[in-house]
């Protein structure tokens, strides 16, 4: 979901380099008529590299456009995207849409967030929900039975394309969904996102929501937000069962890679004031006494700032005891902070942002600081370093004499 870092020039294989070219036409396309014609090689070519498993092919396309042209490179992100989380299939003589969704549950604690297996039950209460309040009346559906931390979902482009196809079969066969391989452990963290996969199947060209039918379309906006309030209202006691002793917010049902970026937003602030409460709850301390040093880490110490990290630490002592990234998509910029409070009715910039949340937590005590840091982390656990007080790039390390029943996060 991250902006890819920027890698050294290579020549580009055939295939790579028609991606690109097709990207710039439809960039530089003066017509709907022009672009539609550019966007079916582009398409199609997508589609036989999404199938065959070429991801290198794919990246190095993305890769080369990020470094030579950002506008074609945002036609190319969105077409890679849409082609893999979404396909076409034909069965018996029909053919049907498949979008696979993310249903993205934010949760904060003081212990540990759980992900894996979801009790049959649960799934089935989950489904019922998706049908009544959110999917068009001719959707199909099939849901993976395995509650996803974001580590866990599927990393590359043809592996969300397999995914997308396997689950729309599932749907379409009426037949439980097989993961393959065993999912790997999650990092503990106090504020995380936890997503049910689902794969909706409709009729080539129908609706996929309730809000789309026809009789909807009218009042589609309001009908999207009464069902939102309804999903909410319905489905946030069960994902309190699932995670015990998490507090839980839930996003409506989003396309995949859409969801998974808002949700990977949203979480951020409550990823501090998840810290903040750990922190003054476990240690016995007040919000006051907390420090925070702030600093913009970048994949390139001359490139854009990819994410800013927090380091808390505690009164007059500066080592840092926790720790939190607050990461930058698409437009997002840490170029050209500015520490000027934010102007009513002007989006906040990020820092800005975060400067907000970590004064409506109480914390008085923050540090920024201006240079630019390059990405580290530790050798041994591979958990990320975060800026002390005096900008030297340190591991989070809780007290020794912490209280035993409070969880280590980093």
């Amino acid at each position: 979901m991250r902006r890819p870092a920027k890698r050294s020039s290579s020549k580009l294989s055939s295939d790579s380099q028609h991606l690109v070219t097709f990207a710039q036409a439809i960039a530089q396309a003066s017509s709907r008529l022009e672009e539609r014609a550019w966007l079916k090689p582009l398409d199609a070519l997508l589609n036989k590299l999404l199938r065959t498993g070429h991801q290198p092919l794919i990246d190095a396309a993305l890769d080369h456009l990020f470094k030579a042209d950002l506008d074609a490179y945002d036609i190319l992100i969105e077409a890679v995207e849409a082609g893999s989380e979404s396909t076409t299939l034909e069965i018996d003589g029909g053919e049907y849409d498949v979008q696979l969704l993310v249903l993205p549950v934010m949760a904060w604690t003081r212990f540990a967030i759980g992900s894996g297996a979801i009790a049959g039950d649960m799934q089935a209460a989950i489904a019922a929900h998706l049908h009544a309040h959110v999917l068009a009346k001719d959707a199909k559906l099939a849901l993976a039975p395995s509650l996803f931390a974001i580590e866990q979902l599927p990393r590359y482009h043809t592996d969300v394309f397999a995914l997308t196809r396997q689950m729309g079969q599932a749907a379409l066969k009426n037949t439980p969904v097989q993961l393959r391989g065993d999912q790997q452990p999650t990092a503990a963290f106090l504020a995380d996102t936890r997503y049910v996969i689902a794969a909706v199947v409709v009729p080539a060209g129908s609706a996929l929501f309730h809000w789309q039918e026809s009789e909807q379309q009218s009042h589609f906006s309001t009908n999207k937000t009464t069902a939102f309030d309804a999903w909410k209202q319905q489905v946030t006691p069960l994902f309190t069962r699932i995670l015990p002793g998490c507090n839980v917010e839930l996003l409506l049902p989003l396309a995949y890679y859409f969801g998974c970026r808002e949700a990977d937003k949203r979480i951020r602030p409550a990823s501090i004031r998840a810290a903040d409460y750990f922190l003054t709850q476990t240690l016995d301390i007040s919000s006051s006494e907390l420090h925070a040093s702030i600093g913009g880490f970048s994949e390139d110490i001359n490139g854009q700032v990819d994410e800013y990290r927090i380091g808390f630490s505690i009164g007059g002592d500066p080592t840092v005891v926790y720790g939190t990234v607050w990461p930058l998509y698409e437009q997002e910029s840490g170029e050209d902070i500015t520490l000027m409070p934010a102007v009513p009715g002007v989006p906040a910039n990020p820092l800005q942002e975060i400067l907000g949340v970590l004064r409506e937590s109480g914390i008085v005590h923050i540090k920024h600081h201006e240079e630019r840091f390059t990405m580290e982390f530790c050798d041994d656990c591979g958990a990320p370093l975060f800026p002390d007080r005096e900008g030297e790039l340190v591991h989070a390390e809780m007290p020794e004499d912490t209280p035993p029943a409070a969880g280590h996060f980093h």
